[in-house]
């Protein structure tokens, strides 16, 4: 029987990202629903899984489960707090349309990290605020396939529409222009709080004042560490992430085309 961490990792950016992040410690997907004050905080401190069963052999969050809490929420405000490495893009997109659909007034917090999939989450917050020191990333739509050339035209050819409706969606929330963003996502952009906020993809920056300490609150959450060498730009730092060296991402990048060689050989 094979155990999670000797099952063959398909060769996909996603599950490398998936795989990767499988011993990551303190990842949680918590909701804390406090009635009398009609406030909601939603802790989504993990990867977005496919489905239900992804979520259990690779860890995650899957669409099925969020839905189903996001709609068990009876409250004026909800607070959607991330630190996320991103994911399924169609599974993040049926998680974004639950919270625009919800009564309530959506508050996004990038606690940590909002990457790939989970920055155009954050883009169904009525507010989106940053904490000082948080990073979002917003690159292209990633796949793996096999088959003959029509096959891998037709998967190119999907790719494209997924990446045009990404780019519509945070010029839409930014109020810029779609081909903007288009040449964002093309070269994997990293933005700190502050260049996000210039961007139009937060509203605002966490003022760092001292709050009280309370059970449950996000201010005395432990952040999980995620790993991002997925992502070609990303190099994998507690506090920050940053860009690898031009050598480290050659070498990144030969390693891909050869993955991409040996698929295309396959009948």
């Amino acid at each position: 029987m094979q155990t999670r961490e000797s099952r063959p990792m398909p060769k996909s950016n996603y599950f490398q990202l998936l795989f990767e992040n499988l011993k990551t410690k303190d990842r949680q997907f918590t909701v804390v629903n406090d009635v009398e004050t009609g406030e909601a905080e939603i802790f989504l401190y993990d990867a977005i899984a496919s489905n239900k069963e992804e979520a259990e052999w690779w860890g995650g969050v899957d669409p099925e489960t969020f839905v189903k809490a996001v709609r068990g929420i009876d409250a004026q405000n909800i607070h959607l707090r991330i630190n996320s490495p991103g994911g399924s893009v169609f599974a993040a997109r049926t998680m974004e349309q639950a919270l625009r659909e919800h009564k309530a007034t959506v508050t996004v917090h990038i606690d940590g990290l909002a990457a790939s999939a989970a920055s155009f989450l954050a883009m169904a917050g009525d507010e989106i605020i940053m904490s000082d020191g948080a990073m979002m990333m917003i690159h292209k739509a990633w796949t793996v396939s096999w088959g003959n050339a029509d096959d891998l035209l037709a998967e190119a050819t999907l790719l494209e529409k997924l990446d045009g409706t990404l780019a519509k969606t945070y010029a839409k929330r930014a109020g810029g222009d779609e081909s903007t963003f288009a040449d964002y996502m093309r070269n994997e952009t990293w933005f700190t709080a502050e260049e996000a906020v210039s961007a139009g993809l937060a509203d605002t920056i966490y003022d760092a004042e001292p709050v009280p300490k309370k059970e449950d609150s996000a201010h005395n959450a432990v952040h999980p560490n995620w790993h991002c060498h997925a992502f070609l730009k990303a190099v994998n730092r507690p506090e920050i992430q940053t860009y690898v060296s031009d050598e480290h991402r050659d070498r990144q990048i030969q390693r891909l085309n050869v993955l991409t060689c040996c698929a295309l050989a396959v009948n």
